[in-house]
């Protein structure tokens, strides 16, 4: 059997002893360790730790280790083996800046995903996706509609076996049933540092206001609209000199920078929920 790679991330109460305990465990079995990383969160008395390593052992066997391990530090465990592309499925809606970027990351070797389908409320953006040879499925949607189609997205998430769905600036907002359905595996980009101004045209608002500050947040999606576990931001300064529209396209350009780290933490099991926030093990 071949070397290979695999990622460990696990959560518990902090207590003395997991460090030696999950170290002892992959000596034990020949595993070498790569990288380690651990954080004690003490105000919530949680203890985080991600660990990657090599092993000529095969990932079921390493699974059962740490399913009989778990139960006597109460962690909470996933083991990824890195040969394995994580599946992300994207939305977005007529703005094609993310997805663009997304795929040139993508093809460029940049950001080790696999984006199997495409998914929108709008037709713009097949000619794009489809010149990567990515399926395209149009979804309309209208408030009627809205439980159905969530049903066909829901559907090409299973047909795909998508593990991560991210929302490229899809500008709809999902349902509560199907945030739940995609809790800690849907990951979503908005226009933050502008918390004042929701609705159509933010950057205008922005700019009336005279704003100092810009920025874009990447975060899981919740039910509660743009308030899930923040994994990355962005920002940027500016001043009276910019318009609405210089606003628009460095808003755009952190949107992609904030969304493509986030899929690529979390691709990489850099991210670790921590109830409402995260925990990041950046590189």
């Amino acid at each position: 059997m071949s070397s290979a790679e695999y990622v460990l991330t696990l959560s518990c109460p902090d207590r003395p002893g997991v460090v030696a305990a999950v170290s002892g465990l992959l000596a034990g079995r020949g595993c070498n360790i790569i990288e380690s990383q651990q954080f004690g969160d003490r105000a919530a008395g949680r203890f985080f730790m991600r660990v990657q390593f090599s092993a000529y052992v095969p990932a079921d066997e390493l699974r059962a280790a740490f399913a009989v391990l778990a139960p006597e530090f109460g962690m909470d465990v996933t083991l990824r083996d890195t040969a394995v592309k994580p599946r992300v499925l994207i939305m977005v809606s007529k703005y094609g800046h993310c997805l663009n970027d997304l795929l040139y990351r993508v093809r460029s070797g940049l950001l080790d995903i696999e984006i199997v389908a495409v998914v929108s409320n709008h037709p713009d953006l097949r000619p794009l996706t489809q010149s990567y040879g990515i399926d395209y499925h149009h979804l309309p949607i209208t408030p009627e509609s809205k439980p159905r189609q969530e049903a066909e997205v829901l559907a090409l998430v299973e047909h795909y076996r998508a593990d991560l769905v991210v929302l490229a600036r899809y500008m709809q907002v999902l349902s509560e049933d199907l945030c739940e359905k995609l809790a800690g595996r849907a990951i979503n980009i908005h226009h933050s540092f502008l918390p004042s101004f929701k609705g159509a045209k933010p950057y205008h608002q922005a700019h009336a206001r005279g704003v100092k500050l810009i920025g874009a947040t990447a975060h899981y999606v919740t039910s509660h609209l743009d308030e899930g576990p923040i994994i990355e931001q962005e920002v940027a300064r500016v001043d009276h000199s910019h318009s609405p529209e210089d606003l628009a396209a460095i808003g755009r350009d952190m949107e992609c920078v904030a969304l493509a780290r986030a899929v690529k933490w979390h691709a990489e099991q850099r991210v670790v929920l921590d109830g409402h926030k995260t925990i990041v093990f950046p590189r």
